[in-house]
């Protein structure tokens, strides 16, 4: 996935390909057939498959890093996207969730690292990284493969420090060594 809804790619001749959407929404859905497509090609799905559906801007996230993030899951059945389980895109309310803090499941927080502001993926996560054997009464049947539809819409990072000037500093944007944390995680100054 590139800017201005352009995707490039190469096939199995390894010949480089690039293809110009005629809008955001045609890109993403191109991009999920991608990884759908993935899934049904792969003869065992042991990992979490990501596609990026737009790339965001900023810095990657990371673990320790708050973000609030709208969603939509599926059942992955019959080679595709099922039946909706969750969502929270027509709610008022975004999720909050810290990387790392074990608050999702593992398929979703492994997915997650290295989006960005603004960026959307798109994940498929097998049962072992997902519910597993027992699944979610009433929403998730045991052993399901699902597809989830993230979209980062804030970022909280978790190396960030008040600067001398008010304004949020993060060490990972810093040009400059970090100072020496004390204790507490944050920076003397």
């Amino acid at each position: 996935v590139q800017p201005n809804n352009y995707s490039t790619f190469y096939d199995d001749q390894r010949q480089n390909w690039s293809i110009m959407f005629e809008s955001e929404k045609a890109a993403m859905d191109f991009s999920r057939q991608v990884c759908i497509a993935k899934c049904n090609s792969s003869p065992v799905l042991d990992s979490v498959l990501c596609q990026d559906l737009l790339l965001g801007e900023g810095q990657g996230v990371e673990g320790g890093d708050s973000l609030e993030i709208a969603y939509t899951g599926w059942l992955f059945q019959n080679n595709g996207l099922g039946q909706v389980f969750d969502s929270n895109v027509n709610k008022d309310k975004l999720l909050r969730l810290r990387l790392g803090a074990g608050k999702v499941i593992k398929g979703w927080e492994e997915g997650m690292m290295g989006m960005k502001k603004g960026g959307r993926r798109c994940l498929i996560i097998p049962p072992a990284w997902a519910y597993g054997a027992q699944g979610v009464a009433g929403h998730v049947p045991p052993d399901s493969t699902l597809v989830l539809e993230v979209e980062v819409r804030r970022v909280k990072l978790a190396k960030e420090s008040s600067g001398l000037d008010g304004q949020n500093v993060s060490s990972r944007d810093s040009p400059a060594p970090s100072p020496v944390p004390n204790s507490d995680g944050f920076s003397a100054d």
